[in-house]
């Protein structure tokens, strides 16, 4: 009887603890969405210049990454559903495997692997070091100064991001179309337009929103937890690219479904 009520002790502190996290990440989010909607903050410049800087290491450094990843992607893909394209719409294929479930996905890891683990490492070194306490001391808010340009630019970033995957992944789809079955790029073009609906790209960009908020959320709250020594970072940087992945992966059908 006693072991039962000790993994049920368990079972419910962890729980507890678990949902206390949750409404912690709810609450830093509301922490930063109110600071950025008020603007009520001193250097708006360094923000600014912080966003311009985030979007440019997330997206822009990312490309080279990206674009070979979507374009491999789109050609495997059209070359394996164009050889059924009397059976099956593959417009309707594409938009539903590649363009709604797969670039999300491919996107968000390619962020989390490059962008997160940096995140919440260089929070988690300044932390350690007080240089957030020598922030605070100089009157500036660090939540304005370090976690908008990171909440902003990492969103847009992954948005960007989305809408530079699908490009490619269509272009190189139609590469293994017309090597397969020298359809042309009209013909090709038409099918997945006629594919694509309203719904379609209010998911993908409900995903990008929820997808950046999520994974810049965990990271900056991860890199904050990190107080005592450096050798705490790496743990923090670890548990948030897992966080990361596992929350999107778990959104990413439920967004789907919801639309």
């Amino acid at each position: 009887m006693k072991n039962i009520n000790n993994i049920t002790g368990k079972i419910g502190r962890k729980f507890l603890n678990y949902l206390d996290y949750i409404l912690s990440l709810f609450a830093f989010l509301y922490l930063i969405l109110k600071i950025f909607v008020t603007k009520n903050y001193s250097g708006k410049k360094l923000v600014t210049i912080g966003i311009v800087e985030q979007i440019y290491f997330t997206a822009v450094q990312a490309l080279w990454i990206i674009i070979p990843i979507a374009l491999i992607i789109g050609t495997a893909f059209f070359l394996q559903f164009v050889k059924l394209s009397g059976q099956y719409d593959f417009g309707k294929i594409a938009v539903m495997v590649l363009i709604r479930e797969t670039a999300p996905m491919v996107t968000a890891i390619v962020v989390i692997l490059r962008s997160a683990t940096a995140v919440t490492i260089e929070l988690g070194y300044m932390n350690v070091e007080r240089e957030i306490d020598a922030i605070q001391m100089a009157g500036v808010d660090p939540l304005a100064l370090i976690c908008i340009p990171r909440f902003i630019g990492i969103t847009s970033a992954i948005l960007c991001l989305f809408i530079i995957f699908d490009l490619v992944a269509i272009f190189g789809g139609y590469i293994g179309a017309w090597i397969l079955s020298d359809i042309s790029l009209y013909s090709f073009l038409g099918k997945i337009g006629k594919a694509i609906t309203f719904m379609d790209v209010l998911a993908s960009f409900i995903k990008g929103i929820v997808f950046g908020w999520v994974i810049s959320i965990i990271c900056m709250y991860k890199g904050f937890e990190a107080k005592k020594s450096l050798t705490e970072v790496p743990v923090k940087a670890s548990q948030a690219a897992v966080e990361c992945f596992f929350y999107c992966l778990i959104l990413n059908p439920l967004i789907s479904l919801i639309t």
